[in-house]
């Protein structure tokens, strides 16, 4: 029963971080336009800065995605957990004190690099925590939880000053350090660590033979779909949506809010589903299927009304509900040793494949328009999601007591 507890603690704590992780990495896309206003950015500016704090967002994401990762392999998933948390609450309360452009991007990158620890930190502890056929139950948590840290930054956004909304976020990951002392590590890692003969953390190790090269690479191109509704579908709506008495702020704010709904709603149904068939294939080849329906719905079905708008964004984040799933997936298919350092850098190079999606797609939209450039871009993404899915094998209640061999 103990055990249990501590189980049911480390859930608890992933799913909070990962809450306060999801409103972060939102909050800037909700309070962009009138926090950068405050420090005398605005017009061409705007368009130029907005841009480039999030491309160097993201490049803390990938870089932190390594640190971690390789931190989390070498000296425990507990440390990255807390060390990832702790930094982005910083780097969220020296946001709210920002007065210049250089601070601000400072501040973004500095985000960017503990944003990038806790999903990989909180599923590779739950999957090597949890029995092999409950796992999945505990991922699902985490992530159904987290998104809704989405929904909260949007709510929080509209209500309060851009400087308090960053506050709150530092505040609220600061306040989860408290519940550190009663997490534990994970006997499978503790095991590992006591041979000293089993090299940890080496992330070239990744790319030693061909066959685990293909298998990161592909555990990466099963999520691309995800970034690619969100970061061009959602984030840049107004380009496909026009809607009467609706400004671009809100209509981005109830973009976000309903997609992450969505999106919460269907890591649930995904996880629960999973459960049900035994396999995590299946399901990501359901949730592929149902975005290719929804994108094309979202792209040709004209929007009559605001309402219509939010259902469509929230159909949207049903489809991207196969988040938990493809993380899952990747920290089951590489053993113990290499399996943080997997688990932290393939959803962070996901998300950083927003930057060439978008850049691609703004090349296409500029020839063709908005609605053919995002067909063609989407196509490409879904058609190597689904390939590289066709060639994984299955993972559900795979065995994960084992190391990889350098």
């Amino acid at each position: 029963m103990e055990s249990n507890k501590k189980t049911y603690l480390i859930v608890i704590i992933a799913a909070l971080g990962y809450f306060v992780d999801i409103y972060d990495l939102i909050l800037f896309n909700v309070v962009k336009e009138t926090s950068l206003a405050a420090i005398g950015i605005s017009g061409d500016s705007y368009k130029a800065y907005e841009i480039s704090l999030f491309n160097w967002q993201m490049f803390g994401m990938l870089l932190g995605g390594l640190l971690w990762g390789i931190l989390g392999d070498k000296k425990g998933r507990i440390s990255v957990l807390f060390g990832s948390i702790l930094i982005y609450s910083l780097a969220n309360i020296a946001n709210g004190l920002v007065t210049n452009i250089e601070q601000y991007t400072l501040c973004r990158f500095i985000a960017g690099i503990g944003l990038a620890g806790e999903l990989g930190a909180g599923i590779t502890l739950v999957s090597e925590t949890m029995t092999k056929e409950k796992r999945g139950i505990g991922t699902m948590i985490i992530v159904s939880f987290g998104a809704l840290g989405a929904v909260f930054a949007a709510f929080v956004g509209k209500i309060v000053e851009w400087q308090t909304a960053y506050f709150l976020g530092g505040g609220l990951g600061l306040a989860l350090l408290l519940l550190r002392a009663g997490a534990f590590e994970s006997g499978m890692y503790s095991q590992l660590k006591t041979d000293k003969s089993i090299s940890r953390g080496n992330f070239f190790m990744l790319f030693k033979t061909k066959e685990r090269a293909f298998l990161y690479l592909k555990s990466i191109a099963i999520g691309v779909p995800i970034w690619f509704m969100i970061g061009v579908l959602i984030n840049l709506s107004p380009r496909f949506v026009t809607i009467e008495g609706v400004n671009t702020k809100e209509m981005l704010g109830a973009a976000v809010m309903f997609t992450y709904i969505g999106l919460s709603a269907g890591d649930v149904l995904s996880g629960l589903l999973s459960q049900l068939l035994k396999s995590r294939k299946k399901v990501i080849y359901i949730y592929l299927s149902l975005s290719v329906v929804l994108i094309l719905y979202y792209l040709n079905t004209p929007v009559q009304s605001f309402n219509q708008f939010k259902i469509s964004c929230l159909l949207l984040g049903i489809g991207t509900g196969y988040w938990a799933l493809f993380v899952q997936v990747a920290s089951e298919n590489f053993g113990t040793n290499i399996r943080s350092t997997v688990t932290n850098t393939v959803p962070n190079f996901v998300r950083f494949s927003v930057v060439p999606i978008t850049v691609s797609f703004k090349i296409l939209s500029d020839s063709m328009g908005a609605q053919n450039a995002a067909i063609i871009v989407g196509s490409v993404c879904m058609l190597i999601a689904l390939v590289s899915l066709y060639l994984m094998k299955e993972t559900f209640s795979k065995d994960l007591n084992y190391h990889e061999i350098d």
